[in-house]
Parts: C-alpha cells; sequence; structure tokens
C-alpha cells in the first residue's frame, strides 16, 4: 500500500500543470488524517527490537517504502496553494525522524533519513529553480522551513550529533572510537558526512535570515 500510494504520487507529479494540483487534493484529501496519524504512530515505533535487527527484514523493508512516501509527500507539496497537513508533517514533526536516526536501527535507515532531510532543506519549486531566486515564497514553506532549522538546531546544540555512525561499521561523527567487535576504524560514509552537514548549515542559514533581533541572531 505504502509503495502504491508513492508511485502514483511520482505519477501525478508528471501530469500537466493544471492538472497536477485537483489530482493531488482529491487523492491526498481523504487521506489526510490517516497519513499524519500514521506518521506519529510508526515512528514512535520502539526501532530497538528484533524486527529491525536485519536491513534486509520485513519491517525495514516497510520502513524504507514509508520514507520513498514521505518525500513524494514533501515534494507533492508545492503543488497546492495550501498544502495538506500530511504533506507538511515531514517539516512539522522532524524531531520524530531526529529519534529514529539516533536509536539503533540499521545504518541503511538511517541514511535514508539523513539524505531526505537534505532534500526537504535543499527543495526548491520549478519556478524559483528557473529564476535562481530564493525557494521561500509561499508563507507555509517558510512557516515549515522554521520549524524544522528550529529543531534541528535544538538537537544540534545538544549532543544529537555525537549519536550519528558515519559508516555501517565504526566511524562516529562525534569519536573516531571504533565500535565492540572492529578491530579498527572504517571509512567515514563522505554522503552522509556532506549531508549531515549541509542540513545543520542550511537550518542554521535559514533560522538567521529569520531572526527578528540580533541577540538572537547570536
Amino acid at each position: 500500500c505504502l509503495w502504491t500510494l508513492a508511485a502514483i504520487l511520482k505519477e501525478t507529479l508528471k501530469d500537466a500543470p493544471v492538472a497536477r494540483a485537483g489530482a493531488l487534493k482529491k487523492l491526498l484529501a481523504p487521506l489526510d488524517a490517516v497519513l499524519e496519524g500514521f506518521y506519529s504512530a510508526i515512528l514512535l515505533h520502539h526501532f530497538d527490537s528484533h524486527h529491525y535487527a536485519s536491513p534486509y527484514s520485513e519491517a525495514t523493508n516497510n520502513l524504507i517504502s514509508f520514507i520513498d512516501l514521505l518525500e513524494a509527500l514533501s515534494v507533492s507539496r508545492i503543488e497546492l496553494e495550501l498544502p495538506l497537513r500530511c504533506q507538511r508533517i515531514l517539516f512539522l514533526k522532524v524531531s520524530y525522524v531526529l529519534n529514529v536516526i539516533s536509536s539503533s536501527i540499521p545504518y541503511v535507515i538511517k541514511k535514508k533519513f539523513i539524505l531526505l532531510l537534505k532534500k526537504c532543506v535543499l527543495y526548491k519549486s520549478r519556478e524559483d529553480a528557473k529564476s535562481g531566486s530564493l525557494f521561500l515564497q509561499t508563507p507555509s514553506l517558510c512557516e515549515d522551513m522554521l520549524a524544522l532549522s528550529n529543531v534541528v538546531l535544538q538537537v544540534v546544540n545538544l549532543t544529537w550529533l555525537n549519536q550519528i555512525p558515519l559508516s555501517g561499521k565504526s566511524s562516529y561523527f562525534g569519536s573516531s572510537e571504533a565500535a565492540p567487535g572492529h578491530e579498527s576504524q572504517g571509512a567515514s560514509d563522505q554522503t552522509v558526512l556532506r549531508a549531515l552537514s549541509l542540513v545543520v548549515l542550511k537550518a542554521l542559514e535559514f533560522k538567521i535570515h529569520n531572526s527578528a533581533t540580533e541577540a538572537e541572531i547570536k
């Protein structure tokens, strides 16, 4: 079901601009509350359970399908002047995703979530990409990006980054200490390192641009 809905969303985004908005609203409006509730339910799950021990388990595959759906929902949000709640949920409740990233879930899931966050902070609408202008033109997107930036900066100001692995084996963002069972440090995952750094920098940039006072910027 998750895969099918994500696939339909992606295909709908290929339609003509006039048809896209109406089709998306017709598809997502009846599912709005359901998808928001599902987001909360699935991401508040206990990921330390044995079901997620293997990156090839059914539970892990289901979660990967859910991440693909989240990405499709986030991309589709700019097609509607007033995005639905399910299209904004990743921005408004990003703390759930940050908690999953720092849990003991398989590395492949952490990486997919980190790359999804990178896409969120770099996202430009088609029109803004053509003009090269700042992409946060709509009030709802500006509000959502500010919500995401605030939460990201709050966790980074604590010890969140130190808990994030930079490979599936032994290299960590906060230290070079080898994980138990590994004799030597593995090579860092440069893709994840760049993505995490970019998420933090973009959150900081957006927060600075939207801070009212000099004290707040400092």
